[in-house]
């Protein structure tokens, strides 16, 4: 993946804002451009950038249909912890970037909001009264209505036998707790970050 220019007459679009055109994560937007799949560029800076008409090729010839025929122009993401504090902290951050929100305080009013509420991405807590982040993760993974929606984990318990677990059920990352707004930003791509993968699970 060589290092170019981006045009400036040309739409360029960021891993995060393909994924949400084709209905899958930012990781599998990555893998088919180390594999050569979708032709990307990297600026100056090291951002990783996708050419929308590469992109529209790409879906074209693999039969893949484009959300809505464009782009979100309003992400959404349901925050799912048993903190008030948390919940508060994420929404605030979250409004920040242009981001719209929904809050739910346990793993069964999570299933509701994933339904009705209809977020990109879920940033989930793994330890939470009643049915918890494992379980409702693999819910959403296991409907073909919701399956491609993001889903990101934030614990503060977080070992390789829990990351695993994680990954095993379908989560993108995982980030620890207390959280590092900056380092949050970084990984969930809300700013101009590098092309880079850590913390996956």
């Amino acid at each position: 993946m060589a290092a170019m220019m981006v045009e400036h007459n040309e739409e360029f679009l960021t891993p995060a804002e393909v994924a949400n055109l084709l209905g899958v994560a930012p990781v599998t937007v990555r893998a088919w451009a180390g594999k050569g799949l979708c032709a990307d560029r990297v600026t100056p800076g090291g951002h990783r950038r996708f050419a929308r008409h590469e992109v529209e090729r790409f879906a074209r010839e693999r039969g893949m249909p484009l959300a809505n025929g464009q782009l979100s122009t309003t992400p959404r993401t349901l925050v799912v912890d048993d903190d008030p504090q948390v919940q508060r902290l994420l929404c605030e951050f979250l409004a920040q970037h242009g981001i719209e929100t929904a809050i739910a305080g346990d793993g069964f009013e999570a299933g509701f909001q994933v339904a009705t509420f209809q977020p990109n991405l879920v940033l989930l807590d793994l330890k939470m009264p009643g049915m918890d982040g494992l379980e409702v993760c693999r819910r959403i993974k296991a409907d073909p209505a919701t399956r491609a929606t993001r889903v990101v984990f934030l614990s503060g318990y977080l070992t390789a036998e829990r990351r695993e677990a994680m990954r095993v059920a379908g989560a993108e990352l995982c980030i620890a707790k207390p959280l590092d707004m900056a380092v949050l930003a970084t990984q969930l791509e809300l700013g101009e970050a590098p092309a880079m993968a850590e913390n996956s699970c």
